[in-house]
């Protein structure tokens, strides 16, 4: 257990620990009404990976489906590391500072996917290393929703204005992400003595979580993440990556790129990622996902999904578009129904 993770304890939270006996939530399981009043979430199931090096930015670059070549400090990117046949092995969040560029990641897969990277480094001038528990970094907050802006402003003097916009300081490095229920959404890292004396504070004005509700907020945002159960299962598009900025259709080779640039621009994509509730708790990321009008072959599968408070799931889940409009069921054609709902941006492709 991290140092981090040992102070949340010592507040006196309660904690659920999987079978790696590592820390999975923290608080409550919070429901998307919680989320968009303004919540505080202590996240403990990401990992950094952090990338230094005169070539840092030039090796990543022909590996990742972004650009990093032109990340600015002040800059936070979504990117994709693919499969030579555009499959995506992992997302990552995206920013840089004077000595790195970093990528968040789950946790559970970051050593794997260090190790894979690593391979590739070759002659160039970069070296990766695991910084999740590097001092900067250690304590990770989630907050989001209508109370959160004016909560964090009293801890953090300067905030990101746009969405995918970073500021960092003394009290740390506070990213903007993609906003979910129409609010600022942000992630702040920080010195664990820092996180732990505003989470003490922040959690007596926002209501508090963990994991579930940082899941939960991004899945309404639209913003996925590939786990270990829909590892390779993905072409950017099929989630929606390049519509949140994560694939740059401009910049030079990437492992996948042939792929990805091929499903761009030889016609309308087929597939793409929906919203969506179940009353399944249980739903996992990898489950498969039945329409009624074709009930032996699955026409999509689970991306992420996280309790949402009701006794239910809220899922981002791949899918056929055309089966958008067909009675959508989980597990099985007897499974529980899909309700569909909105996602924040449109499923248009964008020009690049």
């Amino acid at each position: 257990m991290s140092h981090w993770t040992e102070q949340l304890s010592a507040l006196g939270a309660r904690f659920h620990v999987d079978e790696a006996n590592q820390v999975e939530d923290f608080g409550r399981v919070l429901t998307a009404a919680d989320l968009a009043a303004g919540f505080v979430a202590p996240v403990t199931d990401l990992g950094l990976i952090a990338v230094a090096g005169d070539d840092a930015a030039t090796f990543l670059h022909g590996q990742l489906t972004n650009d990093v070549e032109h990340l600015g400090q002040g800059d936070a990117r979504l990117a994709g590391f693919c499969t030579p046949k555009g499959r995506l092995q992992a997302t990552f969040l995206m920013w840089r500072d004077q000595d790195a560029v970093y990528l968040q990641l789950p946790r559970a897969i970051q050593p794997p996917l260090q190790k894979r990277l690593s391979m590739f480094v070759l002659r160039a001038k970069a070296k990766l290393r695991d910084a999740t528990d590097e001092a900067p970094f250690q304590a990770v907050l989630g907050l989001g929703g209508a109370k959160a802006e004016a909560a964090l402003r009293r801890h953090v003097a300067t905030l990101p204005t746009a969405p995918m916009t970073k500021v960092s300081g003394e009290a740390g490095t506070v990213l903007r992400l993609h906003d979910a229920f129409g609010m600022p959404r942000y992630l702040w890292l920080a010195t664990s003595d820092t996180g732990l004396a505003a989470l003490t504070a922040l959690k007596d004005e926002l209501a508090l979580g963990g994991n579930q509700a940082w899941q939960l907020a991004a899945i309404h945002a639209g913003s996925p993440q590939v786990t270990a159960a829909t590892q390779e299962q993905f072409v950017p598009q099929m989630v929606n990556f390049e519509l949140l900025g994560g694939v740059n259709f401009k910049k030079g080779c990437y492992p996948g790129q042939e792929i990805v640039a091929r499903t761009k621009y030889l016609g309308k994509i087929k597939r793409r990622a929906a919203l969506a509730s179940v009353e399944n708790a249980a739903a996992r990321p990898g489950d498969e996902v039945f329409s009624l009008a074709d009930p032996d072959q699955p026409c999509g599968m689970v991306v992420n999904a996280a309790p949402n408070g009701s006794g239910g799931a809220d899922v981002l889940v791949e899918i056929k578009l055309a089966a958008l409009d067909e009675e959508v069921r989980l597990g099985s054609s007897a499974g529980p129904r899909l309700a569909f709902a909105p996602l924040p941006y449109s499923l248009d492709a964008v020009d690049d």
